[in-house]
């Protein structure tokens, strides 16, 4: 870039000689000189500008900035008359740059906001263990809300990505009433109860165009069987004398679980339990897992379950880990593939009902009938 880029014409004697000819200020003696015939007889060669000392310059201080001669056809010589005061200045050097002060470390993120899934998990736990130890009919009321909260998200999360329209209406109606079937008429009801759903589905979607029928009933079947079949375990486990305890035996199970994988995880993970499913997920992690639930497990079956013992308990600690975690990586699949990260955002800090169900869904069967082995149906 030049001085004319900036809009204003070169001035002679400040920057250096114009691109017309040398500086015009002194003559030299004699009177036949005539500047007009100067030029027309010397003609000023083409002079590459050299950039000033400190890098690239985009002007042309640097051609009067040199200390050689201001033509290259000259040779040096002492001038007659004393050369403008520019001559005699020195190249300005650079200011040094300031060290730049060393990037800070960063801190190792949580991934998640952790203030609001404390404040809402300590909320869904007041709501829980209120519903379960006043009224179990009203913790039926809560496991149904939630059954059928998740069918909506799993089935709106398949409509988006995938275009698959699981039928929601059957679901959901079936979905709730496998719950309640299963706590008034135990697996009998449950069993009957899904089968009359899924038959729901197939009529359901009748309604519609043939094209994709196929895909849209097996995803609500594979839906009413995910959720809601699953969830009516726990209203089995409900069903029985002392059904609160196990409820919370289950529910403390699993969350102690998913406690030891994160804080042992996030502190010292270094080695990845499954990365192309969830790349969040370390095999020390899942050793927390396993060590708080066997602990809490054997606390629970010692002190909260009749006639059990605090080595089943550790047995059932084990079993939950592992169900807890595949479940977790389930979920994963399933959202990998729709190539989502969380499957709602109805639970600040935690995502959806369904990213809260992934390990309990799972995992209820495997309690439920560790339960029935140890200490009996009740």
């Amino acid at each position: 870039m030049n001085d004319s880029s900036w809009g204003a014409p070169p001035q002679a004697g400040y920057w250096g000689p114009s691109d017309q000819g040398p500086v015009q200020e002194a003559a030299p003696a004699g009177p036949a000189y005539d500047a007009q015939d100067a030029q027309q007889t010397r003609p000023m060669p083409i002079v590459p500008d050299v950039p000033a000392h400190g890098g690239d310059q985009d002007d042309d201080r640097g051609a009067a900035l040199t200390g050689g001669p201001p033509f290259r056809d000259e040779t040096p010589s002492t001038p007659q008359h004393p050369a403008p005061s520019w001559h005699q200045q020195k190249p300005q050097e650079p200011m040094p740059s300031a060290p730049q002060p060393a990037p800070a470390p960063q801190k190792k993120s949580a991934g998640r906001d952790l203030g609001a899934a404390i404040g809402v998990g300590v909320a869904l736990g007041a709501v829980i263990i209120a519903s379960l130890f006043v009224v179990k009919a009203v913790f039926i009321g809560v496991i149904a809300v939630a059954v059928v909260v998740g069918l909506w998200e799993l089935t709106s999360r398949l409509d988006e990505r995938k275009n698959i329209k699981a039928p929601l209406v059957p679901l959901a109606v079936g979905g709730a009433a496998m719950v309640v079937a299963g706590y008034v008429r135990g697996a009998e009801g449950a069993w009957v109860a899904m089968a009359l759903t899924a038959l729901a589905v197939l009529v359901w979607r009748m309604t519609e165009p043939p094209e994709g029928y196929l895909k849209d009933v097996t995803a609500g079947l594979f839906a009413a069987f995910y959720i809601p079949f699953l969830a009516t375990f726990v209203a089995l486990m409900l069903a029985a004398d002392d059904g609160a305890w196990r409820v919370l035996t289950f529910l403390l199970l699993a969350v102690v679980s998913d406690t030891g994988a994160y804080a042992v995880g996030w502190r010292f993970g270094r080695h990845k339990l499954a990365p192309r499913i969830s790349p969040g997920k370390t095999r020390e992690g899942l050793l927390g897992a396993v060590a708080f639930a066997m602990v809490a497990g054997a606390l629970c079956m010692q002190f909260l379950i009749d006639d059990g013992s605090w080595w089943q308990g550790v047995l059932l600690g084990l079993a939950v880990a592992v169900s807890a975690t595949l479940g977790d990586l389930g979920e994963s699949m399933i959202k990998r593939d729709l190539g989502i990260k969380d499957m709602g955002t109805l639970l600040p800090g935690h995502g959806g009902i369904m990213d809260r169900l992934d390990s309990l869904l799972p995992t209820a069967p495997v309690v439920w009938l560790l339960l029935v082995i140890f200490v009996g149906s009740g």
